[in-house]
């Protein structure tokens, strides 16, 4: 008799994860909260636009979605800078031809979820979680629209359920289920930059465009339309924050003076700004994973963490994969592999959020200054002369498997070496040299 698997969340990692259940040969159902996104008309301003690396990739590919997914991606092979007087700057991601891509977050969803009903999955929407019991594996979701409920037995539940995880704060309940939550002091607002009349981007395709302003920034991803999707990222309070923009003439004059080759690009920014809302960001942190065999989180339900190094999904997708990769190795003993993956994840949870809070203060603020690029260089030249002894911690991230908590560590004892090399009198004229680069190699 096949297992049941219920899916609390219909989002990407939800999705996704209902792909792998379902060619496990488990009969494998979702619950989602939301109306069905297939029935629904897309509108921009509700979600920051994804950045899909190497993780997300491999996880894709394990499940034969890759295909699918690279027809409406868009690869971006470096950072745009745009200073305070329209002047660009750039810096490649990594070696040539390596990118990140752009990906809709609703159409990634749309060819996830279609992928996972023809494999079989059923997709229940409008049903939300109102309890678990984690002795039986009896699960309770109620009809947003007619307060129906019906109870769902199954062999296992995932929540899947994102930041604000019903899964997860039933587990809260039960003791010892720790848990912590911390917003930032920044919010964030999209916006779109229309295509040209026909059909072209206004900036360069092919790369990330970031203003970086210190303590806050704006950056922009394309679409497939021609159109951008960009998103303001700035204080709730203080100085240059979102409580000193209620007018008109406060946004028109805010962009004039911080994004002034910004504003020609949005012919209805102060329409835009004020139609589409002002969301927070946090990180939060809970462990275990799992309850016995019956309950297991993904996701952002198990590390919700902010967008700025684009590795939420990256993560979420790789939690599918290794967690199919965990059941091989314990052979479906739900137990086991549960147990093992709460201990092996958990640390990469937390080093993916201390890499996206890092990232923040790279994008916001170094990505102005001549110092960082000039060790950006540094880094790839001697990178490309031995491969085997550095990789760069942004690489290291976007485009290999290295585990998140094993990137976090190489790369801040690579920060302080890379310090010592930056401190060296004329370091901006002997960059190139092989002095350079043989003092590098000392000190590794």
């Amino acid at each position: 008799m096949k297992r049941k698997i219920t899916i609390a969340g219909a989002g990407l990692v939800g999705s996704l994860c209902a792909l792998y259940m379902q060619k496990r040969g488990f009969q494998t159902s979702i619950y989602e909260r939301r109306d069905d996104l297939r029935l629904a008309k897309i509108t921009a301003g509700k979600s920051i636009n994804l950045a899909l690396s190497e993780r997300g990739w491999s996880a894709l590919k394990k499940v034969s979605a890759a295909e699918n997914v690279e027809k409406i991606a868009i690869p971006m092979y470096k950072r745009i800078m745009h200073d305070v007087h329209g002047e660009l700057s750039e810096q490649a991601y990594g070696n040539p031809g390596q990118a990140i891509y752009s990906v809709s977050r609703s159409k990634l969803n749309l060819v996830l979820m279609e992928m996972a009903e023809k494999l079989g999955v059923e997709i229940h929407c409008n049903q939300k979680c109102k309890d678990v019991d984690f002795d039986t594996g009896n699960a309770t979701f109620e009809h947003t629209n007619s307060k129906e409920k019906i109870s769902i037995n199954s062999d296992l539940i995932i929540g899947a359920d994102g930041a604000f995880s019903a899964v997860r704060s039933q587990m809260l309940k039960r003791s010892r289920q720790q848990y912590s939550q911390q917003y930032i002091e920044h919010g964030y607002k999209e916006l779109v930059i229309p295509a040209h009349t026909n059909g072209t981007h206004k900036l360069e395709k092919n790369a990330l465009h970031i203003w970086p302003r210190g303590n806050f920034m704006l950056i922009a991803l394309p679409n497939l339309d021609g159109s951008y999707t960009c998103t303001l990222f700035a204080p709730y309070e203080g100085d240059n924050s979102f409580e000193e923009l209620n007018t008109n003439k406060d946004v028109q004059e805010y962009f004039e003076k911080t994004f002034p080759d910004l504003v020609p690009l949005i012919p209805d920014l102060c329409e835009q700004f004020f139609a589409n809302p002002t969301s927070s960001m946090a990180i939060m942190r809970t462990f275990p994973w799992h309850v016995k065999d019956k309950t297991v989180l993904i996701g952002d339900a198990a590390h919700a963490t902010v967008p700025f190094y684009g590795q939420g999904m990256n993560a979420g997708f790789e939690d599918c994969r290794v967690l199919d990769e965990l059941l091989d190795k314990h052979n479906n003993n739900f137990k086991t592999c549960f147990e093992e993956y709460s201990r092996v994840r958990k640390p990469n949870g937390d080093g993916v959020q201390d890499l996206s809070m890092h990232n923040f203060i790279v994008m916001r603020d170094k990505t102005a200054q001549a110092e960082f690029l000039l060790q950006k260089k540094i880094e790839q030249k001697f990178t490309q002369r031995y491969p085997d002894k550095w990789i760069p911690l942004y690489s290291m991230v976007s485009f290999t498997n290295i585990s998140y908590a094993d990137a976090w560590v190489i790369g801040m004892k690579q920060e302080k070496l890379m310090q010592t090399i930056m401190s060296k009198p004329n370091i901006d004229q002997i960059w190139d040299s092989e002095d350079v680069m043989k003092e590098m190699l000392r000190l590794i």
